[in-house]
């Protein structure tokens, strides 16, 4: 009798075949779907396990949610597990490989996601060389100066803009939830998935808002509309960015230097001293950052294809 017979239809439907890639088993997207959606319940949910009549930004608050969130961190891995276990996938590449956790093509996949950011916020970063009072050298002094990294890590909303969030989003949002979908959606669809997670966690600062009273009911909701869809957008680019490279760590430096960024000012651009060259900047750095887009990221400098991309169906082009 030949081996394959021996196989049950779940393990053959589950066989990485080199001419067709992975054949994903029946019943996967209704699973992967619903773990996606308990894990982001459960990230979310974790803020609010601390009742407190603080608004969010106050330290106390910050320190408490720490906590919840990087219990909840530490344990996403176990969803993929035990999706893996449900589902009956039996990938290649290790757990944490899958999650992009590993040591092949990690000072490339450092250096050149972020530097890509970094180049579609040309415009943003010489507006703010432009108007900053210190100069080049200063600003290196400071930036080398360990009183200035100490006052950061005692800073409370730095930890968390720069440190804490970036690190746990990305690892739950990114790195636990692509490795689910991509094997039921395929890369692309996965990409404009997994930030709808995303960006429906961060509607819980309208109940924060609304609990506090800062602002009209109208403009708050406008302004989560807002945030939902920059979110998902920047979802979408860090999940991209994490299934061509195959790594964590770049998504959270892009994710840690938006933060600081912040969305860009342009209306400020628009009456700027300045004014042509910041605005010329900001075109050249959009239209710079898509020319840049798939050179930069092409999966042969991170170890092609890239842990994630061994689960799709079909790698297409967001995988090769």
């Amino acid at each position: 009798m030949p081996e394959d017979e021996y196989l049950t239809p779940s393990l053959m439907s589950n066989q990485i075949h080199s001419d067709v890639g992975f054949v994903p088993p029946d019943g996967l997207c209704c699973v992967s779907v619903l773990s996606c959606l308990l894990l982001a319940c459960s990230y979310v949910g974790s803020l609010y396990v601390w009742r407190s009549d603080l608004p969010r930004d106050h330290p106390a608050v910050i320190k408490r949610r720490f906590t919840s969130v990087l219990i909840v961190s530490t344990l996403s891995p176990v969803f993929v597990w035990t999706w893996k276990e449900l589902t009956g996938v039996r990938p290649g590449p290790s757990l944490l490989a899958l999650m992009g956790i590993r040591l092949e093509g990690l000072v490339p996949a450092i250096i050149l996601p972020l530097l890509l950011t970094m180049v579609l916020f040309l415009g943003p970063l010489i507006q703010l060389a432009m108007d900053c009072p210190w100069g080049f050298i200063d600003g290196i002094r400071v930036i080398v100066d360990p009183r200035f990294w100490s006052l950061c890590l005692s800073d409370m909303r730095w930890l968390r803009n720069q440190v804490v969030a970036p690190l746990t989003e990305e690892l739950v949002f990114r790195a636990c939830m692509l490795p689910m979908l991509v094997p039921c959606a395929g890369p692309s669809t996965a990409i404009l998935t997994c930030p709808l997670f995303f960006g429906v966690a961060h509607f819980h600062h309208v109940i924060e808002l609304l609990r506090f009273r800062q602002g009209t009911v109208s403009g708050i909701f406008l302004s989560a509309v807002f945030q939902f869809s920059y979110t998902a957008v920047f979802g979408a680019y860090c999940a991209f960015i994490f299934l061509r490279t195959g790594h964590l760590v770049g998504p959270v430096l892009c994710h840690s230097f938006c933060n600081y960024m912040g969305f860009p000012a342009v209306s400020a651009a628009l009456e700027h001293p300045q004014r042509l060259t910041v605005l010329s900047s900001y075109l050249l750095g959009v239209l710079l950052f898509f020319l840049l887009l798939f050179p930069i990221t092409e999966p042969l400098y991170y170890g092609a294809p890239t842990p994630p991309c061994t689960l799709a169906p079909s790698l297409g082009s967001i995988c090769s």
